[in-house]
């Protein structure tokens, strides 16, 4: 996983999606398949702002761990 030291971040052909559970005030993040098979992650306020690219491993283990409540204690 890397960070792209708060330079913006132009990604270009790639899909961004959030979650259909977000709401409107903005407290969203975004997803984007890169075509290396990575993801891309972004603040949905800051859409040219920085990015953190996962792995596909990385974002297998996050999503198994948020299907097993691992982080609902970081909710509330």
């Amino acid at each position: 996983m890397y960070f792209t030291d708060g330079m913006p971040a132009a990604m270009r052909g790639v899909h961004w999606q959030k979650s259909q559970r977000s709401n409107g005030q903005g407290n969203c993040v975004e997803l984007a398949q890169l075509p290396t098979g990575e993801t891309a992650l972004r603040n949905s306020r800051h859409p040219g702002g920085p990015i953190l690219i996962f792995t596909r491993a990385e974002i297998d283990a996050l999503i198994e761990g948020m299907k097993n409540g691992e982080f609902d204690n970081l909710v509330d």
